[in-house]
């Protein structure tokens, strides 16, 4: 059930990810905000894909990302906009729960740590060049 610990894992670095306002964000850190949602979104539809369209865990989580962050209108669309990228080029890539879609939610959980930890400024566990 290694796919299950890294998303785990991955929510738990997402929750401790946000600190500062995306307006006090440099530039990087704003790009890697947009990035995450992304990964986010598409996370959402590949979980949507296996546990069907009433599960709304990753969505919780990007929602709890704009909370935390609290951005400024143009910055809360891009995000908005990000991660409904995400969602629809995943959801177009894997309509059904299979074995690829759980290998790209492995994927997906990694980049978002990923990501994460370079807003926290901290190393995913997982991260070789440590």
């Amino acid at each position: 059930m290694r796919s299950l610990t890294v998303i785990v894992a991955a929510a738990a670095v997402l929750a401790g990810a946000v600190g500062a306002a995306a307006q006090e964000r440099s530039p990087a850190d704003r790009q890697t905000l947009m990035d995450l949602a992304y990964v986010l979104g598409r996370s959402h539809a590949l979980r949507q894909a296996c546990a069907g369209p009433a599960d709304q865990f990753w969505r919780t989580r990007m929602q709890r990302l704009i909370d935390t962050e609290t951005p400024d209108a143009a910055f809360d669309g891009r995000l908005e906009t990000a991660f409904n990228t995400g969602f629809a080029a995943a959801q177009a890539a894997f309509p059904r729960c299979n074995a690829a879609v759980r290998r790209e939610q492995v994927r997906a959980a990694e980049r978002g740590r990923a990501l994460a930890a370079t807003l926290t400024g901290t190393v995913a566990e997982d991260d070789p060049s440590r």
